[in-house]
C-alpha cells in the first residue's frame, strides 16, 4: 500500500495494498479500504466503515463520521460504501442508526459532487450522481440512476425513484415516482425524464408504454388506486412499467404532484 508518511492510520484499521492514503488524511479504527481505491489528503474516515475497489475520495470529505441526530449516543453503527465510485471535495456522508438500518449504503459507480451530504441511514443505490451541494437528511433512498442536482434539499424518509431527475435547487418533501423530472421549491412534477431514458438506451415502445402509464398516475384525475387498476394491462405487456408502478405502490410520503 502507499501511506503518505504524513497521514495517520489507526492500527485497527484495513488497508489493501493496492490502496493509497493521501498527506494529512486520517484513517480510524475499523475503516476497512478496498483494493485501489485513492484516498486523497485531509480526508478524515471513520469507522466502522467499508469501502470497496476503485473508490476515489478527494480531499476535505469527511466519511462515516457520527451522525447528529439526537437519538444516537455511541453505537458502533456503519458505512458501506461500494466499488468505483467517486467522491468529491468535501463530502459529508455519516453512519447509521440502531432505531433504523444501523447502517448508510451507498452502491457502485456513483458521482458525489463537491459538498455534497448523505445523512444517517440513507440507501443510495448505483449509478446515481449527486451534484454540487445536494443534501440528503436520514433515512432517505435514492434509486439507480437517479440525477439530484445541486443545491437540492430532500426530506428525511423520502424516496426518490430510479431514472428520475430532480431539478436545481429543488425542495423535496415527497416521493418522486420512477422515471419522474421534478423541480421547484417545493419541487412540482414536471414530466419524464425523457432525455434520460433515451440516453439509457430504452426502446420507443417502452418509452411509449412508461409515457402512458405517467398520463394515468398523473394526469387522468384519478385516485391512486384507480390509476394502478388502469396500468395493470402496461405492466403485463412491458416490464419497464413495473419500476413506475412499484414506485406509486410502495410511496410512504406520498409522491411529488
Amino acid at each position: 500500500m502507499s501511506v503518505h508518511p504524513t497521514a495517520i492510520i489507526d492500527p485497527k484499521a484495513s488497508i489493501a495494498d493496492s490502496a493509497e492514503v493521501g498527506p494529512y488524511s486520517i484513517v480510524g479504527a475499523d475503516v476497512v479500504i478496498g483494493e485501489n481505491t485513492v484516498i486523497g489528503p485531509h480526508v478524515v474516515l471513520k469507522g466502522p466503515t467499508v469501502i470497496g475497489r476503485n473508490n476515489k475520495i478527494f480531499q476535505f470529505s469527511t466519511i462515516g463520521e457520527d451522525t447528529p441526530d439526537l437519538k444516537y449516543n455511541g453505537e458502533a453503527t456503519r458505512l458501506v460504501i461500494g466499488d468505483n465510485n467517486v467522491i468529491r471535495e468535501g463530502v459529508t456522508i455519516h453512519r447509521g442508526t440502531i432505531q433504523d438500518r444501523s447502517e448508510t449504503t451507498i452502491g457502485d459507480n456513483n458521482l458525489i459532487m463537491a459538498y455534497v451530504h448523505i445523512g444517517h441511514d440513507s440507501v443510495v443505490g448505483s449509478n446515481i450522481i449527486l451534484v454540487n451541494n445536494a443534501s440528503l437528511a436520514g433515512h432517505v433512498v435514492v434509486g439507480d440512476w437517479a440525477i439530484i442536482s445541486g443545491y437540492s434539499l430532500i426530506h428525511q424518509f423520502c424516496v426518490i425513484g430510479s431514472h428520475s431527475f430532480v431539478g436545481m435547487g429543488s425542495g423535496v418533501k415527497h416521493d418522486v415516482a420512477a422515471y419522474c423530472t421534478v423541480i421547484g421549491f417545493p419541487a412540482e412534477i414536471k414530466g419524464l425524464n425523457s432525455e434520460g431514458l433515451k440516453r439509457r438506451g430504452f426502446s420507443k415502445e417502452a418509452l411509449a408504454s412508461i409515457k402512458k402509464a405517467y398520463r394515468i398516475v398523473f394526469r387522468s384525475g384519478l385516485r391512486v388506486d384507480e390509476a394502478l387498476e388502469r396500468l395493470a394491462p402496461l405492466v403485463a405487456e412491458c416490464e419497464e412499467v413495473k419500476l413506475f408502478e412499484d414506485s406509486v405502490i410502495n410511496s410512504k410520503r406520498g409522491l411529488v404532484r
